[in-house]
């Protein structure tokens, strides 16, 4: 059974050190950075080979929001604007989202990369860190929750599945949780009616990720480590898919990689996802994650169940009509 984790490798081409580590250690799936990005055959390689060392058709992840979390672009992709500009010069923001996620998809499934870590389904608020506020969709419950699920349903429709971040939210924080932790002192009862509401109404989608956020009313516990804050996922938001950590290397989680990984699993998360590509850390992720759950499992199951090829699209006319959408 795969490990209940998803790492990442060094660079475009997998050595034969990683084939044999991540043959015996069996991820869940990979995750690509820039780092792993060349010309679009040498990544077609690399994402085979990826398969090929776990021996199954393991989901291949990316963040390919547009903008500045971008890990594919010119000269042979998409240089897409950052999705809150494109939005709000929209005329029909859904329509233009749809467009925007499927066209993303279509470049990203032609490379052999079935998930995209989209939609960032955060409210932006006025104290909204930098590092993330651009990256989102609106301002409003019902704004984000109307783009991030044309977003969604782009991302199917180009054949790649969508994971649905930061949940329960992470709009409202002001640190950077690359570098430190942000914590959310707005009542619980506010939250459920706002940020949380987003996610509520996105409950369908096979996989999320988790926010490293602290909700004070809730734990002192980041939320990717809180028992408190992952039912509040499970039960209040009805979030039912495939629940993964954020980057479990950011600074926002206390303590050693081991127990960031014990903690996340005992919280509820079903997958770690580790980024960096360090072998050190991936070998202690590997060491102190389970296999999936049998819970775990049925939704990993359930998420790649609905993996599918592209519907066919005129890429050409699509492109038009974003462009007059947008313009």
């Amino acid at each position: 059974m795969a490990g209940a984790f998803i790492l990442g490798c060094e660079g475009p081409d997998l050595t034969e050190r990683e084939q044999a580590f991540f043959r015996d250690c069996d991820p869940w799936g990979f995750i690509l950075f820039a780092r792993n990005i060349d010309t679009p055959d040498r990544l077609r390689k690399l994402t085979s080979d990826l398969r090929l060392a776990v021996g199954r058709d393991a989901p291949i992840l990316i963040d390919q929001e547009g903008g500045r979390v971008q890990r594919l672009g010119p000269p042979f992709w998409t240089r897409w604007p950052r999705p809150l500009t494109q939005m709000s010069r929209a005329r029909d923001p859904e329509r233009a989202m749809f467009l925007r996620a499927t066209l993303i998809a279509r470049e990203l499934r032609d490379v052999g990369i079935d998930v995209n870590c989209t939609p960032t389904a955060d409210i932006a608020g006025e104290h909204t860190h930098p590092f993330l506020l651009s990256r989102l969709y609106g301002d409003s419950v019902e704004t984000v929750a109307a783009r991030a699920r044309a977003n969604a349903e782009g991302c199917l429709q180009g054949g790649v599945l969508p994971v649905m971040k930061h949940i329960p939210g992470h709009g409202r924080g002001t640190v950077d949780s690359h570098l430190g932790l942000p914590q959310v002192r707005t009542p619980l009862d506010e939250l459920r009616k706002t940020d949380f509401e987003v996610f509520r109404r996105l409950a369908d989608l096979p996989l999320g990720m988790t926010a490293h956020v602290v909700y004070c009313d809730i734990d002192t516990a980041p939320g990717t480590i809180s028992a408190r804050t992952i039912a509040e996922i499970r039960r209040s938001i009805g979030f039912d898919g495939l629940l993964m950590t954020d980057d479990i290397s950011m600074g926002a989680l206390p303590g050693d990689m081991a127990s960031r990984c014990r903690a996340s699993i005992e919280a509820g998360c079903d997958v770690i996802l580790h980024c960096n590509g360090e072998r050190e850390d991936m070998e202690t992720v590997a060491e102190n994650a389970p296999a999936l759950s049998e819970a775990g499992l049925l939704r990993a199951d359930r998420a790649l169940s609905m993996r599918a090829g592209p519907v066919e699209l005129d890429i050409e006319a699509a492109h038009a009509e974003l462009a007059d959408l947008t313009s």
